[in-house]
This record gives C-alpha cells, structure tokens and sequence, in this order.
C-alpha cells in the first residue's frame, strides 16, 4: 500500500502527440499528483497539460532540458512530495513502471531508482535505438561506473524516481540547464552517499519522441567525461567527506 506522497514530474517540450497517451497508463492509484513544465512549447502542450488536469507551468522561453527539471523539481518539493519520478512525456518509457519504483523506494531499499533501457544489446536496438547512441552509451556507462564506482547497467536514462531527501540535499539548481544535467546529477547523489537502484524496463523510439541530435550528443559525451573525471578527481581528496543518507 503506498504510504507517502508521490508526485510524477513531466519535463515538457512540444509533446502535444504524445502527453495524453503518457498520462493514460500512470498508474493514479499509486500517483497523487502529475505536474507538467512546459519549456516554452510551440505546440499545444500546456493547453492539453491543462485539458487534462495536471498541475501545469510553462517557461516563457525555451530554457533547456536541465532547466525544465530544476523547475520540476523544486515544484515538486513545494508541493510536499516525498517521492518524486521524473517521466519524460514523449512515451519512450513504460508509466506503468511507476508502481514498482515507488514501492521500491517507499520499502527502503533505494534512494534512487533509474529505469534501464538496455538489458541486452538485442532489445535495445530492436525498440528503437540508434546503433550509435547504445556503442555511446555503453562506452560512457563503462567509464562512469569505473570512475564512479557503480555498477549501473546504464547512466544515461531519463526515467528516475528520488526519495525526497535526495533533492532537498543535492545542489542541483547549480547544475547545467542542458541535458548534461542528467549526469551530473547522479554523481552529486553518488558523491554523498545516496543508493542508486535500477529496473529493466521497456522503451520505444517513436517518431515523435524527443532525441538529441548528432552533433549534441557529441557535447552531451565530452561534458559527461568532464564530469566524470571532476567527480573522480575530488573523490581522492574528499573521500568519507559525506554520510550516507538513506531516510
């Protein structure tokens, strides 16, 4: 039985096509709150975000993928959640999974629970993913659990679930408002302690999912290596510096 407030938040860019189908299959019994920030949309994604109830705020501008999360997120702790997932709302990710991240996390075993999209190569490129973005992201992966001393099976997601006290610790409002925000988030929470859990989940590239070109994705590696190295770099000098915090 859930017990805590659970607040899903939907960092939004032109997903008119796809938001209504996103927000059919999560799952209201364990979900008590939907917000929505639109990051200055050309499309008529805030005006379906409020046709369909949500707890809709849209950025005047277009701000950046890390700058719609930080704006989730601190709506999300206004708002009192205690777990809060981050859904992307394009459909690449199964809702339906939310069931298991909250009882994960409400059942404290993790701090944080990443849905991995690569289980096997096999299955990774048949729902969808370009060759060279799974070679890219095993690669990066690879390096960040060596750096980082994890073992996740991928860093790269965009479908994460936080117990509340993981964002209220983490400075992540110091963070890039582009998509390197992803990484540097998850070694802000592995450098203070934070247990990082993950499930294999099913994805789907669609036409109309939201994806960073070529020449971005190239930035988005350069800045997630730099941010590995930073992060190994201040490991040798900071070990112990932080206490685990898993309430």
């Amino acid at each position: 039985m859930k017990e805590k407030k659970v607040v899903v938040v939907l960092p939004a860019y032109n997903a008119e096509k796809t938001l209504e189908k996103t927000v059919s299959e999560i799952p209201k019994d364990y979900v008590d709150e939907i917000i929505l920030v639109d990051d200055g949309s050309l499309d008529n994604t805030y005006k379906i975000a409020k046709k369909l109830k949500l707890t809709a705020y849209k950025h005047k501008t277009n701000k950046g993928y890390g700058a719609n999360q930080k704006t989730c997120y601190k709506l999300a702790l206004a708002h009192n959640a205690d777990i809060i997932i981050m859904l992307h709302p394009d459909y690449q990710y199964d809702p339906k999974v939310i069931k298991y991240f909250v009882e994960i996390i409400q059942d404290g075993y993790f701090d944080i629970m990443l849905g991995t999209r690569i289980r096997s190569r096999q299955e990774a490129i048949q729902s969808g993913m370009p060759i060279y973005k799974y070679f890219a992201n095993r690669i990066l992966t690879f390096i960040e659990n060596i750096l980082s001393g994890q073992n996740l099976s991928e860093w790269h997601t965009g479908y994460r679930a936080f117990r509340k006290k993981v964002l209220q610790t983490i400075p992540f409002e110091k963070n890039s408002d582009d998509f390197v925000f992803d990484t540097q988030i998850l070694f802000q929470a592995v450098e203070r302690g934070f247990r990082i859990g993950e499930l294999s989940i099913p994805a789907r590239y669609l036409p109309e999912s939201s994806s960073i070109n070529f020449k971005r994705s190239i930035i988005y590696a350069v800045l997630t290596l730099k941010t590995a190295v930073l992060y190994f770099l201040r490991s040798l000098v900071t070990q112990n510096k932080y206490e685990p915090k898993t309430k």
